[in-house]
């Protein structure tokens, strides 16, 4: 005999404060200081008000439950629809302060959501108490654990956790399991305790001290990052010396005349690839190939490199001021094509593959920037400063071939670096293997110190579980191996500098060809140093982790393992399709973390690369063909959902994100792309039911990224299990269905619900509709073709998609809404326009009769809404579409904003409807075709809708002619 389980409905499953929760997600993607992602780099991670919000929304039962448990299938009278809307603004209210960065260390805030997820657990509990697994299930006293199967950067399973849910985070990726480990299984073990340090017991300052949290744990990183500092510059620091200005460095640049004879501090040293000039007469030169010439182009502050050519040498001088043109492209032609700087002899993109190849790519010295009292300045390079650099050979090098096929990664193999040592030069692998290096001895004086605390003294490792002595060094090395990894992303040989600043390898989630990069020096206190990379997790981990429940990190294949048994709450980022080839992109980290870690993580770090074969990403390189890897793909994901669903807590809904890249937000089709139709048709075949989708544009656009195809959007799918008995139907019932839910959808997403919801953003109007189509069809176990076959996932998104395009507007409206979709405001054939009119019932004559065409000379034309009269009077006007209605209020907001758009409003109260409609499908249509100042137009309309309306409401009850004549 099955029970049934009595569910409550979610907050996650009727409503979103979609507005406040993307403006605190997109104000997240500028926070930097404590930020998690500033721990270790990751991939495309989700913001943490995004991740809080949904967990919050998915545990919280919607205001509605009660009522429609005891009525069910009832349409509900309108004032306890009204007493759910003010619930929804409670809950609203606490997701509106919840969502806030500011609220990631706020307790007042973050308890007063606990307490929300506890009241809706306990009146789950208590629905379903006779329950035969009651015990298990439905305890009152304990929430639900949470699991987030694809953990990656660990945004989901952290704010699980700071909600108060005990979180078990994995992957398949040892990098990501790291990170993870780092951010909610650590902090927890060793909250509240003191540091472990000397300085600790014997400074003033620390002596006494109440250690909350994480704080003792901080302050150890910072101690024994400090130690690691000053251990490798004994070491190494004598490759990294001082610049001395003489007075012979003076000639020309007055401005080193005050610093002769003080030793600078060099920030970073910057370098050019060559090869051999392709031109016979300097066939034995190295020449440079370099992007730019230009060090700094801040005003007041240029800079430049200027070449000086002697015979068949050449050497590099730095000049300030006015930056020549011919300074701005280096020797760079364009692309990866350059110009020999001895001859001016085009260095062809084939070329320069051939002799990096072949082993004949150098490097040469362009410049050095050093730090003076009075800020930085940048100083011509000597002959000792190249000879140093590569005088010392580092005691090893990873060897780790760098993946090929891989158009994310094999920039390197192309150019001649075939491993992942080959992506630094000779210095920098003489430091990350010093630092790597010192790890281990990190680990080994933590371990000694910490027999002087209370901290209990075991050899149970932090792999196995510990929590004593020997899994505090483990955690210290931990946090300081990250460092490691951190900084080598910025010292590699694919570091840009930006003028001011190095710019990480990974600018993007590719390694791009560099031909002039910047290195660090590690022992200044500027730009990509030690200490800078041990200060960011510091402030990370007094910022930012939770250290209030459980945490567990551990790498398992989500289509075969978990760290915990279900039930469990579930919300999961998982790969998207083949936007990110994780798994190549981390070896570059991984080659560093392994030597460092492998003695405290021997299981994590036992291979030696990431796993690959089983990543689920629809890579061609991997699998031979796209069609293969589409299959690859859609079944492994398939059975990763279902275990999921086996898994997951039948009272909660499982939410999912899914990640668009621009191109995709902007096909004529729709919402539909390849990867979207395969990662839904996974969900459904898995056993879930799409019960929603909500859009969340949290991504930037800017830096290295612009231009590029960039994830755009982030959809949270939001799933329930669909009932094995669920029937089949047919396309037509499937039609039926959509026809009446959808119009009801669409006008509570346009509109919004309550006083204080916005409605769904034009731009997002097309996916979000996605949602309660996707509910109709994915609740059946098949809609079927009039030929019997079962429709496919593609079908039903044009489906749903073409319903935002048959809105029942007026036949002259009809006309122009086609007419603007193929010409916009340009000019057409009259034919086409008559052609046109008769198929949607009206006439030319008629729809120029309304006053929205021009049609003269056989030539027709849309009016824009500058041209309407503005003696309009809507009392006289025996023809008025709807078109006309929207554009003339167009006009008048743009002249009198919402008081006159209310005005107008309240006089054509009957077409307002279908007038707000009409902005939404135009906005959606401007925004896909890029026209931007038009969609701006109709945006400002939607987004002043309930301000004109209450201007409506207020006009006073004057005659068309008051108003408008």
């Amino acid at each position: 005999m099955t029970f049934e389980i009595k569910s409550p409905r979610k907050l996650i499953e009727v409503a979103l404060p979609l507005d406040a929760i993307n403006e605190a997600a997109a104000r997240e993607k500028s926070i930097r200081h404590g930020h998690p992602s500033t721990l270790h780099l990751w991939w495309a991670r989700r913001p943490l008000a995004a991740a809080r919000a949904v967990i919050f929304a998915q545990m919280v039962n919607d205001p509605s439950w009660k009522w429609e448990l005891e009525h069910p299938g009832e349409i509900p009278p309108n004032n306890i629809k009204a007493s759910w809307a003010a619930g929804r603004n409670r809950l609203f209210a606490i997701i509106k302060d919840l969502v806030k960065w500011e609220s990631t260390t706020n307790e007042a805030v973050l308890e007063k959501a606990r307490a929300e997820i506890r009241k809706s657990w306990r009146e789950t509990c208590d629905l379903n108490r006779d329950h035969p697994q009651a015990t298990e299930l439905f305890n009152p006293d304990k929430l639900p654990a949470f699991h987030d199967p694809f953990a990656g950067g660990g945004a989901l399973p952290l704010e699980a956790q700071r909600l108060g849910l005990e979180s078990y985070a994995s992957d398949l990726n040892p990098v990501a399991v790291l990170i993870n480990k780092a951010m909610i299984e650590i902090p927890p073990k060793f909250a509240d305790r003191p540091p472990v340090n000397p300085e600790a017991s014997s400074s003033r300052d620390l002596v006494g001290r109440q250690w909350k949290g994480a704080q003792g744990l901080a302050e150890d990183v910072r101690y024994y990052g400090q130690w690691m500092r000053e251990e490798a510059q004994k070491r190494i620091g004598h490759l990294y010396p001082p610049v001395e200005i003489t007075v012979d460095m003076t000639t020309g640049r007055a401005d080193l005349k005050p610093f002769v004879g003080q030793k600078l501090t060099v920030i970073a040293w910057i370098w050019a690839r060559t090869v051999k000039s392709p031109n016979p007469a300097f066939s034995h030169v190295d020449v440079p190939l370099t992007s730019s010439f230009v060090l700094s182009s801040k005003a007041g502050k240029e800079a430049y490199i200027q070449p000086v050519i002697i015979e068949d040498k050449y050497y590099f001088t730095v000049k300030l001021g006015k930056i020549p043109r011919e300074a701005a492209d280096g020797t760079k032609l364009g692309g990866s094509n350059f110009r020999c700087l001895m001859s001016g002899v085009p260095i062809e993109a084939k070329y320069i593959r051939a002799e990096a190849q072949a082993g004949r790519m150098g490097t040469r010295l362009l410049a050095v920037i050093a730090e003076t009292s009075a800020g930085r300045t940048h100083i011509q390079p000597t002959a000792e400063m190249e000879h140093l650099a590569n005088s010392m050979l580092p005691n090893w090098k990873p060897d780790l071939k760098v993946p090929t096929p891989n158009h994310d990664v094999d920039r390197l193999p192309m150019y001649g670096m075939p491993t992942w040592g080959d992506a630094f030069d000779q210095r920098q692998l003489v430091a990350l293997t010093t630092f790597a290096d010192l790890v281990k001895e990190v680990r080994s004086i933590v371990l000694r110190d910490v027999t002087k605390t209370n901290i209990p003294q075991d050899s149970l490792s932090l792999e196995r579980g510990g929590s004593g002595s020997c899994a505090y060094a483990d955690s210290i090395a931990t946090y300081i191996a990250l460092a490691v990894g951190r900084s080598a992303n910025y010292w590699s040989s694919f570091t840009p500098w930006a003028g001011d600043f190095i710019v990480q390898t990974f600018g993007r989630q590719a390694i791009r060809m560099v031909w002039d990069h910047a290195e660090a020096n590690p022992f200044s206190s500027s730009t990509g140093n030690w200490g800078g990379a041990i200060d960011w997790i510091v402030r990370v981990i007094q910022t930012s982790l939770s250290a209030k429940t459980q945490g567990v990190a551990a790498v398992a294949d989500a289509q075969r393992q978990a760290p915990i048994d279900g039930p469990v709450v579930i919300s999961t980022d998982p790969p998207y399709y083949d936007n990110i080839n994780y798994a190549d992109l981390s070896d570059f980290f991984y080659v560093w973390l392994r030597p460092s870690l492998r003695e405290v993580f021997p299981s994590l770090f036992a291979t030696r690369e990431t796993p690959k074969a089983d990543e689920l990403v629809a890579s061609s390189s991997r699998h031979g063909t796209k069609k293969a890897a589409e299959n690859f793909f859609l079944e492994g994901m398939t059975t990763a959902m279902r275990r999921l669903v086996g898994r997951s807590h039948p009272a909660v809904p499982i939410t999912i994100y899914y990640a668009f890249k621009q191109a995709e937000t902007r096909t004529d089709g729709g919402t539909i792309s390849t990867g979207w139709e395969t990662f839904l048709e996974a969900v459904l075949r898995s056993g879930l039911a799409v019960t929603g989708t909500w859009p969340m544009r949290t991504e930037r656009d800017q830096g290295l990224k612009s231009g590029t195809n960039v994830l755009a959007s982030s959809i949270i799918l939001v799933c329930q299990r669909r009932p094995e008995e669920a029937p089949s139907v047919s396309r037509r019932v499937f039609l039926r269905e959509l026809n009446q839910i959808l119009p009801e959808a669409l006008d509570e997403m346009t509109r919004g619900s309550g006083d204080d919801r916005s409605p769904v953003a034009p731009v997002d109007l097309s996916q979000a509709i996605i949602g309660p189509g996707m509910a109709v069809f994915s609740k059946y176990a098949a809609v079927l073709e009039a030929d019997g076959t079962p429709m496919k996932v593609g079908s039903a998104l044009e489906l749903i998609n073409r319903f935002l395009a048959e809105d029942d507007f007026d036949h002259d409206t009809q006309f122009c809404l086609h007419w603007f979709e193929q010409y916009g405001w340009k000019e057409g054939r009259f034919g086409e326009a008559d052609t046109l009119a008769r198929a949607k019932g009206t006439s030319v004559d008629g729809v120029k009769h309304a006053g929205v065409i021009s049609a003269a000379g056989g030539i027709v034309r849309l009016l824009k809404w500058g041209e309407y009269p503005s003696e309009w009077n809507p009392a006289a006007d025996d023809r008025l579409p709807v078109w006309e209605v929207l554009h003339h209020l167009i006009r008048v907001f743009k002249a009198d904003g919402e008081t006159g758009a209310g005005k107008v409003l309240s006089v054509v109260a009957a077409k307002a409807e279908a007038t707000r409609q009409l902005a939404y499908r135009l906005y959606t249509l401007c925004e896909r075709a890029g026209w931007a100042e038009d969609a701006r137009a109709y945006n400002e309309i939607i987004t002043s809708w309930s301000a004109i309306e209450a201007a409506a409401t207020a006009a006073p009850k004057a005659h068309q002619s008051d108003l408008f004549g």
